[in-house]
């Protein structure tokens, strides 16, 4: 047995409308299916990425925030493969986003940096 990709990643928003927007206009994601769970008072959005990986985008009343930026124990930080960062840091900037200055991985060669969701989830950019 193996394991042969990452299916999806979970995300819960404190403002799903806002979210929403940031992961499809701003990062571009294709929606697969949006659902409300009545019970729940919950969306769940089902985003998703070129290399069929998802990313689903859950809206739950009263959420705690995030212990803490980025150190908390738990998922550190959500990364995506980009082709060209500079192109994205640039496309990102010009829609407001506030991002990090591009470093690069000591032990890969390869060039990352960072920027926040609107709710503070750290989220990286790592050129492939």
């Amino acid at each position: 047995m193996k394991i042969s990709g990452i299916h999806h990643v979970a995300i819960i928003c404190s403002d799903y409308g806002r979210s929403k927007r940031f992961y499809t206009e701003v990062l571009g994601l294709r929606v697969v299916a949006e659902t409300y769970r009545e019970a729940r008072q919950s969306y769940k959005l089902d985003l998703a990425l070129a290399d069929g990986a998802q990313i689903e985008l859950f809206s739950f009343p009263g959420s705690p925030p995030r212990a803490s930026y980025p150190e908390a124990c738990g998922l550190r930080h959500l990364a995506l493969k980009v082709a060209d960062i500079a192109g994205w840091v640039a496309e990102l900037e010009q829609r407001g986003v506030v991002v990090e200055a591009v470093r690069v991985d000591e032990l890969t060669q390869k060039r990352f940096t960072f920027f926040a969701d609107p709710d503070g989830l750290p989220i990286e950019l790592y050129e492939n």
